[in-house]
């Protein structure tokens, strides 16, 4: 496992982080430790979860695996979607950040956390009070770092400019979408955060399991799979459509060719994508990391890495073509 800076911050992260949602629900408690285990050993040393992953069972569960390896693991989590019925037991309030980290230190059983991630933009709290709040956080000592998640370009971007203007800790991180089934982040978003130093640490490199090739293109999705458990259209089934089944035959044409698994290939991908610090791996089972974990140590030919980039290309739109044009004609 190589070492990758996580952004501009002098820590190192593994080029692989855990993802840990599925931890308490699609694996149970002994399961998710011998994952952990079996992740460390390999060289990782970036775990990541969430507050409301599976009702806080999946923070319990981390803090108890790590245990007394909390020190050797940089541990990232999350706050800012309900984490109870009141109306401000959501967000990215002062109120909601403070219970939550106050609730998610307690569930991991450490003293602080590496890096605290608002998992969602909050249209309805000020940035002034979400940024000025992580900062305080930072001095307090109960987080290192501050990251974002599932925020556009011009959020992210005003969250940064606000920090640097109040000479508060700015955002070391991004945590967006990226596949080569889901590559919108191109755009703005992979740019502005390699002209600012922030980590790229992107969640559903896999798209959802569609790029692992378990589904195919009219055929009903096998039970055991989020596909065929999944109500939740924005967990899977958003990422299907004909330019997703051309990326899977050519993901699968590659992976035979290298004599690799379809997932190693598409993780592949990601992992050498310019600007991208570590993509975030899940696992149900003991197989599904170990085809995860075979993602690392080598790179695509780069007749495979063209093949890969030309059947997932997307039309960027205005003004991206626009200004490539006028670059191309001065």
């Amino acid at each position: 496992m190589e070492y990758r800076r996580l952004g501009s911050t002098g820590i190192r992260v593994s080029e692989l982080c855990l993802g840990t949602m599925t931890f308490g629900k699609e694996a149970d408690e002994p399961t998710s430790r011998e994952l952990v285990d079996r992740f460390l050993a390999a060289g990782g040393n970036f775990v990541d979860t969430a507050d409301v992953y599976n009702e806080g069972a999946s923070e319990e569960i981390v803090g108890r695996a790590l245990g007394s390896r909390r020190d050797d693991v940089v541990l990232a989590t999350k706050v800012r979607f309900p984490t109870g019925p009141g109306p401000d037991d959501r967000g990215a309030s002062r109120r909601h950040i403070r219970m939550g980290i106050e609730a998610s230190l307690r569930r991991l059983g450490t003293e602080w956390i590496d890096l605290y991630q608002i998992h969602c933009w909050d249209a309805s709290t000020p940035i002034e009070e979400t940024v000025s709040t992580l900062d305080d956080l930072v001095h307090e000592g109960k987080i290192r770092y501050a990251g974002a998640s599932n925020y556009t370009a011009w959020q992210l971007a005003k969250s940064l400019g606000l920090a640097a203007l109040r000479g508060w800790q700015p955002f070391v991180s991004l945590q967006p979408e990226y596949s080569l089934i889901t590559r919108d982040i191109e755009r703005e978003l992979l740019p502005l955060c390699r002209e600012e130093g922030l980590a790229v640490l992107p969640w559903s490199p896999l798209a959802g399991g569609v790029l692992t090739g378990k589904y195919r293109e009219g055929e009903e999705f096998p039970q055991g799979t989020r596909g065929g458990e999944t109500e939740e259209p924005i967990t899977f089934t958003y990422r299907l459509h004909d330019r997703a089944w051309s990326i899977v035959e050519a993901v699968r044409k590659v992976a035979e060719e290298a004599g690799k698994t379809l997932s190693q290939v598409a993780l592949n991908w990601v992992l050498h994508r310019p600007g991208v610090t570590a993509p975030i791996i899940g696992a149900r089972n003991m197989a599904q990391l170990e085809d995860n974990l075979g993602a690392a140590g080598w790179h695509l030919e780069e007749e495979h890495w063209r093949a890969l980039s030309w059947a997932s290309a997307f039309p960027r739109g205005y003004p991206y073509d626009f200004i490539d044009y006028a670059d191309a004609e001065h």
